[in-house]
């Protein structure tokens, strides 16, 4: 359990900071002493879920709206969420993608250079790697494995890390990239969790279907080779996702470094296993049909996770995929939740 720090350690600015990483974030930050800064134009965080330091609302492309955040806050790093996340609709608009996230990226990068900020710590993704574990299905990826990103979201995050390790060799900047595999669940407190408008992810989704929110839940393609024919991913637990980025934040690094880092648990889980595991925590079966595989899909994404391990002494406390599931069925029959429209 984070153990709450009193003092004050400066002001860290958190793009995207009202969104679902980004808010448990927030909250870890200030258990350790930080003062977030949550700067977010609010397409798709939410301002309840801005409960712990002030907000700014502005565009992440807006390099002259962050450049006054930093100075005003008088900031000491940045941790970046802000961008397009969803794989699919990457491949139907590549250019808007290829916009908030390259765009925002350089523009966060120009605010920070003009400030002097030192540190960033960028929400980078294991799409960078796409289908490399085609040949052998369920072997954990290594940070240095070949990139071959299958979808524009996943160019997008690979041209973000190369932007920031150019501004590193430039201009001395600090900079862990978190490559990290599902994030799922919710917040102990029952006050933050998952609530995308509509919600795109898997375990919320079949949350709701077995609940009778929706109809059915639709599994994308069961013709992978993986062993029951389902997709496989190393879904890590969003409270210990929020640790590993102040660990980032907070751990030693030389001026201009740049490491990129995978977060996850080492082990991955199909779709199918994930809908046992739904079963299971609400005692009935999830109603769901096969569909079509999703552009952009690889079959199999799993963490090696040892170098974070090392470097920073993080390691999953929460990711469990049982304590994953029973946390978001929770924040799902909470109060504070409010429901995406169903479909």
């Amino acid at each position: 359990m984070a153990q709450t720090d009193t003092s004050d350690r400066g002001a860290v600015l958190v793009t995207g900071g009202a969104g679902y990483i980004g808010s448990h974030t927030a909250k870890a930050l200030a258990e350790r002493g930080w003062r977030p800064v949550v700067f977010d134009n609010l397409s798709s965080g939410r301002k309840d879920m801005v409960r712990w330091g002030d907000l700014v609302v502005g565009d992440v492309r807006d390099r002259e709206a962050l450049r006054a955040a930093m100075t005003e806050h008088q900031v000491k790093g940045v941790i970046h969420f802000a961008g397009l996340i969803e794989v699919g609709r990457s491949v139907s608009w590549p250019d808007l993608f290829y916009d908030h996230n390259v765009t925002g990226t350089a523009a966060v990068l120009a605010a920070m250079n003009a400030c002097g900020v030192p540190r960033l710590v960028f929400s980078s993704s294991a799409a960078v790697y796409g289908d490399v574990q085609s040949a052998v299905s369920g072997a954990a990826i290594p940070e240095d494995a070949v990139k071959g990103p299958a979808s524009p979201y996943g160019e997008t995050k690979l041209v973000g890390e190369w932007m920031i390790q150019a501004n590193g060799r430039a201009f001395g900047l600090e900079a862990v990239a978190l490559r990290y595999f599902n994030a799922a669940g919710a917040d102990a407190s029952g006050l933050l969790g998952e609530g995308h408008e509509p919600e795109t992810h898997l375990i919320p989704l079949a949350i709701e279907a077995a609940l009778g929110v929706r109809k059915e839940l639709t599994v994308f393609g069961q013709d992978f080779d993986t062993p029951d024919g389902s997709c496989i991913r190393d879904y890590i637990h969003v409270t210990d996702l929020a640790r590993a980025h102040v660990a980032a934040l907070e751990g030693p690094m030389a001026a201009g470094e740049f490491l990129p880092m995978n977060v996850g648990t080492g082990r991955g889980h199909s779709v199918l296993e994930v809908l046992g595991a739904v079963d299971a925590a609400i005692g009935q079966a999830t109603p769901y049909r096969i569909g079509d595989r999703r552009a952009g899909d690889p079959a199999s994404l799993v963490a090696d996770a040892g170098r974070i391990r090392q470097r920073l002494g993080w390691m999953p406390e929460h990711s469990d995929l049982g304590r994953i599931v029973a946390s978001a069925l929770a924040w799902r029959r909470s109060a504070m939740f409010k429901p995406a429209i169903a479909g």
